[in-house]
C-alpha cells in the first residue's frame, strides 16, 4: 500500500474451522483504541475471503488468530493469494497458540511476525504503526 493518507486499515481474521475468537477481537479492539480503522471478517473465513476482504477495504495489514493447528497451512494460503493478487504490499501478522518451532518456518514463508500468547495488546500496537506503511527504499 506504500505510504498514504489517513489511519492505518488492518484487517483481523479467523482462518479456519478454530471457533474461539476472544483473542481476535481483543486485539481488534486494542488497534481500533490506538486509531486504527479494524475491519473484523468474524469466524470460519477462508484464505480467499480474508485475502478479498484485504483488497476490497485497502488494508495496509492482515492480522490472522489461530488456535486451531493449521497456522502452517493458513498463512501459508494467505501469502499465496497476496502474491497471486499482486498485493505483497499487505504486511501479515499474526497470533495464537503456535509452536515456537514453526515461527522461523512461517517467517521464511512471508509471515512478518508471530505474537504468541503473553504477547501484550501494547507491543502488538506498537508492532503494527512501526511495521504497516513503511516507505519504499528510493
Amino acid at each position: 500500500m506504500g505510504v498514504a493518507a489517513g489511519p492505518i486499515r488492518v484487517v483481523v481474521a479467523k482462518p479456519g474451522l478454530d471457533g474461539h475468537d476472544r483473542g481476535a477481537k481483543v486485539i481488534a479492539r486494542a488497534l481500533r483504541d490506538a486509531g486504527m480503522e479494524v475491519i473484523y471478517t468474524g469466524l470460519h473465513q477462508t484464505p480467499e475471503q480474508i485475502v478479498g476482504t484485504a483488497l476490497q477495504e485497502d488494508a495496509d495489514a492482515i492480522g490472522l488468530s489461530i488456535l486451531s493447528g493449521a497456522h502452517n497451512t493458513l498463512f501459508a494460503a494467505v501469502i499465496d493469494l497476496l502474491k497471486e493478487r499482486d498485493a505483497e504490499d499487505i504486511l501479515v501478522f499474526g497470533g495464537g497458540i503456535i509452536p515456537e518451532a514453526d515461527i522461523p518456518l512461517l517467517k521464511e514463508k512471508g509471515v512478518a511476525e508471530i505474537f504468541t500468547p503473553g504477547a501484550t495488546t501494547a507491543s502488538i500496537v506498537d508492532w503494527v504503526r512501526t511495521n504497516a506503511r513503511q516507505p519504499a527504499e528510493a
